[in-house]
């Protein structure tokens, strides 16, 4: 037997012990980090998209979608075209609705005549399009002119005139109600 001090089987299973210590502190670290990045971007989210499912509150005479205004004062919605999933910005000050030109295939689309648009980043060229069907909750509107701007950047399609004409709208405070006639 010797006094090797260094072979001190007790002293070894310790280091071991506080090792794994620190290592299981280390993963629950890794394991919240994760989790609260998870729950804040849930968050940032619904900041800019307030409106990821737009009820509707639908009667004999109309349909009606209640908006909310994202962070910055934008009404952003999830909708589709055509049955697909698209994410629109509303645009009051926008001729017609303007696709990007990221999401052409996507959604199936034919460019029509090319044409010059005043964007607020100056002139660029587009293309006519024609929408089958544009829905946000449970309005419907068919038959939507629209262009493809192969320019314009993001994933948001600006909801311009051409779709916002064929509702009637309201604003209230931080609120934008959507009305769809049916008579």
């Amino acid at each position: 037997m010797t006094d090797d001090p260094n072979n001190n089987p007790f002293q070894n299973k310790h280091a071991d012990t506080q090792g794994m210590g620190k290592g299981m502190i280390m993963i629950a670290w890794i394991i919240a980090i994760a989790f609260l990045t998870y729950i804040f971007a849930g968050v940032e989210e619904r900041q800019n998209n307030p409106n990821p499912s737009p009820s509707s509150e639908k009667n004999e005479s109309s349909i009606e979608v209640e908006l909310k205004r994202n962070r910055l004062g934008h009404y952003i919605a999830n909708g589709e075209i055509d049955h697909k999933e698209v994410v629109f910005l509303l645009d009051t000050g926008a001729t017609s609705v303007a696709i990007p030109g990221s999401l052409e295939n996507y959604l199936n689309l034919n460019r029509g005549q090319k044409h010059l648009v005043n964007t607020a980043n100056g002139t660029a060229v587009a293309y006519d399009t024609k929408i089958g069907s544009i829905q946000i909750g449970e309005i419907v509107l068919y038959n939507v002119k629209a262009s493809i701007n192969p320019s314009m950047e993001g994933e948001e399609i600006l909801l311009g005139m051409s779709a916002l004409k064929q509702i009637e709208f309201r604003q209230k405070g931080n609120r934008l109600t959507l009305i769809q006639d049916l008579r």
